[in-house]
């Protein structure tokens, strides 16, 4: 007899998944239509916040998603879940039951998230995992125990497929050409749930219900290829509407396989597209000239698919990228974010070092996302896409015109005289010149924030592409969002790019702001100021738009998650904007009469992998403390080089460590390194690693 389900009271899991594991993918459908993302309006892009906690989610939405333009959130599957030991990211995967007291935070915070992300523009879309429950028995986040993975809360052994409908004796799928085992049988041991069903159906879609009542805006629905598309469609035709009136938005993943097809499941929603993911492989880890025929390399229609680079399972079972591909990893996102073609991704989520590694966390329960930290990869808020989150949705509808292929490494293209975006995946600095469709003027650069200008005359610009980077630019304003520039028209501007660079270290969960005397910069008022970018930390950047020919006063202060202030100790920093862009670099209760800068460059070998870093007896070199110790840039290599803001006429020592991809720390031979500085500007060592 089937147990009583109360709306929106479900369980649900998903079996452990070893590394490289076949990922889990599904989708549900929508009433009485496809639900398909707008591509043709502006705030399309979805951040994918990976298994964040309700809270970060909430402050991100917030503090960049919204500003920056981001159109909606994806986040983790908000269900109960297995709790074990081993406190494994596919735990999740795992649902006990349907109640949202979760690893990710209780009810109450998930509710509190969806309204903060509404709040600040941006839709909410959840993992849902729909087609089977827990493969491992045991207590979850909420406290529900299950000893037997066919009875839960909320269903029993008659609503799970069994030996009458799947043809394999340990009821477990052993071939994957078998479309009758992919849909009714056991996807990893996990128990398939009997979606043919009305009673399932309707059970799922209470479930889903449950969290649309809440304000969630559609759902990204696990192991589509496992359960027949008609199945997704009745479940769909259960389903209301959000609480905006629309119907939820629902994109499938369908991992690869003979068998179903991607196409077999249009009808239901959008498809995540694998293959777009691996052709972006493909051509940034060989030729990106290979990019002009895209189109034709058969990845999925525009109209029908979700694009991205990377996802949770295929950054580890090496199908696709990771953020471990370094500024390769972070071009291909560029790309996605230029190319007009399908509903972009951009993936932000934990550092691992092995596969099974759950987020960071406490007894299972994940803890706050540090972007500082070094523990997390927080790509969404990184400058150069923060500023392509703005040129994609300013270029709206454009089509990718005037395109040009340099080399091997190097290609530009158009947006129908709407933008221009340049990629360089070269290992040194690129210069040619390019048509771009774009009208004769100044445009700022979005990709450093606005910091550096392109010049179009005759319809061409001459453009110096750095190593491994890109340069965009388009024609309409720039709003000011996190770590970039406030303008990006062109012709004439009132207004200059000012460019502040913090070395300041920080406790997990604190930022760095600027904030001055001009309303470009708050007008002192510490609830207007300036979020910078921590994606060079210790070194925090952000660029704004200050009006030219002005002089004024400026301090960096710090916020911790409850909103506390700290002010630097020194004196009103001052700045004068002439009629170009200006840098400003500064350290942390270092005046600026008081600080000069050196830029330490060593000549040093490294694996893949491993990255080199300063440290020395000086708080701006981090005292000693290796996890303060200062990144240098691998721009030059094997010259390793970075300008750091120190004393004037101060003597301090220094030395050179390593660090692999695990944080093993190597430090070089010998005795310290010695240095003084005097009473002038632009010091620079040469050294070598020994």
């Amino acid at each position: 007899m089937t147990k009583h389900r109360p709306p929106g009271v479900f369980r649900r899991t998903a079996g452990a998944m070893a590394a490289g594991a076949l990922a889990l993918a599904g989708a549900l459908a929508l009433p009485p239509t496809p639900a398909q993302a707008d591509t043709t309006a502006k705030g399309d892009v979805i951040a994918n916040l990976w298994e964040w906690n309700w809270g970060s989610i909430a402050a991100e939405c917030t503090d960049v998603l919204g500003p920056a333009g981001y159109g909606a959130v994806q986040v983790a599957p908000p269900a109960e879940s297995l709790k074990q030991p081993s406190y494994y990211w596919w735990d999740a995967y795992q649902p006990y039951s349907y109640n949202l007291n979760s690893r990710f935070g209780t009810a109450a915070k998930f509710a509190s998230m969806v309204s903060a992300c509404h709040a600040a523009g941006v839709k909410v879309y959840t993992d849902a995992v729909i087609n089977h429950t827990a493969a491992q028995t045991g207590t979850g986040y909420n406290g529900t125990t299950i000893t037997n993975k066919y009875d839960t809360p909320e269903w029993d052994r008659a609503d799970y497929h069994d030996s009458s409908s799947c043809p394999t004796s340990d009821l477990t799928i052993q071939d994957y050409s078998n479309l009758t085992q992919v849909q009714n049988c056991e996807l990893l041991g996990l128990p398939d749930l009997k979606t043919g069903t009305d009673t399932v159906r309707t059970g799922i879609a209470d479930f889903l219900n449950s969290q649309l009542a809440l304000g969630v805006d559609g759902f990204r629905v696990d192991a589509a290829k496992h359960i027949p598309e008609t199945d997704l469609a009745a479940i769909e035709s259960k389903l209301t509407n959000t609480t905006s009136g629309s119907a939820p938005y629902v994109f499938q993943e369908i991992y690869p396989g003979s068998t179903p097809q991607p196409s077999d499941y249009y009808a239901s929603g959008d498809v995540l597209d694998f293959t777009y993911a691996s052709r972006l492989k493909s051509a940034f880890q060989g030729n990106a000239s290979d990019l002009e025929s895209l189109p034709s390399s058969g990845i999925l229609p525009a109209a029908n698919s979700v694009s991205f680079v990377t996802n949770h399972d295929t950054e580890r079972n090496g199908l696709h990228m990771s953020y471990k591909d370094g500024d390769t990893y972070k071009l291909a996102n560029l790309f996605q974010l230029a190319y007009k073609w399908s509903t972009p991704t951009v993936y932000a989520s934990w550092q691992w070092t092995q596969s099974d590694q759950a987020p960071p966390n406490s007894s299972g329960f994940v803890t706050n996302t540090d972007c500082a930290g070094g523990s997390w990869y927080c790509l969404d808020r990184d400058t150069a896409v923060v500023g392509m989150v703005a040129w994609h949705n300013a270029v709206d509808t454009a089509a990718v015109s005037d395109w040009q292929t340099k080399s091997s490494s190097v290609i530009g293209f158009g947006r129908g005289g709407a933008g221009f975006f340049a990629l360089n995946n070269g290992s040194s600095s690129a210069t040619y010149t390019f048509t771009t469709g774009m009208a004769d003027g100044t445009y700022r650069n979005v990709i450093d924030g606005g910091a550096t200008t392109v010049t179009v005359s005759g319809g061409s610009a001459s453009l110096t592409i750095p190593a491994k980077s890109a340069i965009a630019f388009y024609n309409s304003s720039y709003t000011c969002t996190v770590g970039c520039d406030d303008t990006g028209g062109g012709g004439s501007t009132s207004t200059v790019t000012a460019t502040f660079n913090e070395y300041a270290p920080t406790s997990s969960g604190t930022n760095v702001y600027v904030v001055g005397s001009t309303s470009a910069l708050g007008g002192w008022d510490t609830s207007k100021a300036i979020q910078l970018s921590s994606s060079g930390y210790p070194v925090w950047s952000g660029a704004v738009s200050v009006p030219i020919n002005t002089s004024f006063e400026f301090k960096f202060i710090k916020k911790d998650s409850s909103g506390n202030v700290t002010w630097e100790s020194n004196a009103n920093r001052t700045a004068s904007a002439g009629t170009s862009a200006l840098t400003v670099n500064s350290s942390w209760n270092v005046a600026t009469a008081n600080a000069t800068d050196v830029t330490f460059d060593v000549n040093a070998t490294t694996d893949w992998g491993t990255n080199v870093y300063v440290v020395g007896s000086l708080p701006s070199l981090g005292s000693w403390n290796t996890s303060d110790a200062i990144p240098l840039s691998s721009a030059s290599y094997p010259t390793w080089s970075k300008p750091v803001i120190v004393p004037k006429s101060t003597s301090f020592e220094y030395k050179y460590v390593k660090k692999d991809g695990s944080g093993n720390v190597t430090w070089e031979s010998g005795t310290n390194r010695s240095y003084t500085t005097g009473s002038s500007s632009g010091y620079t060592t040469s050294d070598t690693w020994k």
